[in-house]
């Protein structure tokens, strides 16, 4: 069974405690806990802000636009680095108290993607880096060394092993061209997918650890991540649409696991229960034609994108929801 065929969730979480954050997700997420994001804090804390703490040898400094690559060390470099020491203090401290230590227990990290990553962060010039195949090359492998270090450093403070989630919501609009320019006469060209594949398989393979992409964006690049080294892909399934059905089929029946946005993101859908979200898993695989076990083996539940916007009360609940969905699949899953 693949170690993301469980619940987890996607990363970012509201509020600016990084110890209450951490507390919550150990204690509810028993089998792959993650390391949270806390954009609520401001610069060098969202998705973006943090690959300035990951990065090894770029430093990042802040536009109106948002990030740009920067030369020596920034305020904010070091603003992202003292955050996300924060972070792994926290999430030490939290798994010391639950007694977890040399257990063989797993824990996740995310980073930005190597292509949203390079569409969010302006070159000195103000252009988009993934302008510039270049830059696209030098910050994919900054990209990935620094996230095996992060990695590398989290499995010696927990002695746990850690797996990563690099967040690519950027990658189907870089791949459709539908990125914009710093202004019209600037357009920003499709990226092409054997690069993309190559970046991907970059990452992979300087992460000594398995590897899971996660894509919050409709039009899902199928032939992209097929094709690449990837382990699991992770979508959100109110964005699937009749294409990603064969996409997913096609991922799981090459050995690999989907892991699901099946928990509402927000309070509005406060009364959803297991049975609810584990039917809407189900009825995936279903139509596919698998068979039950496929539930147990390679597929995962998530909350679905936006958790940073929902309430601390309802972040907990929808992971909690994950992690009993997912409890339910693994112990009887033709009982949906």
């Amino acid at each position: 069974m693949s170690v993301f065929a469980t619940a987890t969730g996607v990363g970012s979480w509201p509020g600016t405690s990084a110890r209450e954050a951490a507390e919550v997700v150990v204690g509810e997420l028993h089998r792959l806990p993650h390391l949270v994001e806390l954009p609520a804090r401001g610069v060098g804390a969202d998705m973006i802000g943090r690959a300035g703490a990951i990065l090894v040898d770029i430093a990042l400094d802040t536009v109106p636009r948002g990030y740009r690559i920067a030369t020596g060390r920034r305020s904010v470099t070091r603003r992202a680095a003292s955050l996300l020491d924060e972070d792994i203090d926290a999430l030490e401290e939290a798994w010391e108290k639950a007694g977890l230590r040399g257990t063989g227990s797993v824990v996740k990290v995310q980073a930005p993607g190597p292509v949203t990553l390079a569409a969010h962060l302006e070159l000195p010039g103000g252009h988009r880096a993934i302008t510039d195949a270049g830059a696209v090359r030098d910050l994919t492998t900054s990209l990935a060394e620094g996230v095996e270090a992060h990695r590398a450093q989290l499995a010696r403070r927990l002695e746990a092993a850690v797996v990563v989630q690099f967040d690519e919501p950027s990658l189907p609009a870089a791949l459709a061209g539908r990125l914009t320019g710093v202004t019209s006469l600037n357009p920003v060209h499709p990226v092409d997918e054997a690069m993309v594949i190559g970046l991907l398989d970059e990452c992979t393979a300087t992460v000594d650890a398995a590897v899971a992409v996660h894509i919050c964006a409709a039009a899902l690049p199928w032939k992209v991540l097929q094709s690449s080294t990837i382990e699991a892909v992770s979508v959100d399934q109110q964005q699937l649409g009749s294409a990603d059905l064969d996409g997913i089929g096609e991922f799981v029946e090459s050995g690999r696991t989907v892991l699901l946005g099946a928990v509402p993101g927000t309070t509005g859908a406060a009364r959803t229960s297991v049975e609810q979200i584990a039917a809407a898993v189900a009825a995936v695989t279903d139509r596919l034609g698998f068979a039950r076990t496929v539930l147990q083996d390679r597929i995962g539940v998530t909350p679905a994108c936006g958790l940073a916007a929902a309430t601390p009360e309802w972040a907990r609940t929808a992971i909690e929801l994950a992690q009993r969905t997912a409890d339910a699949l693994a112990e009887d899953p033709d009982a949906i």
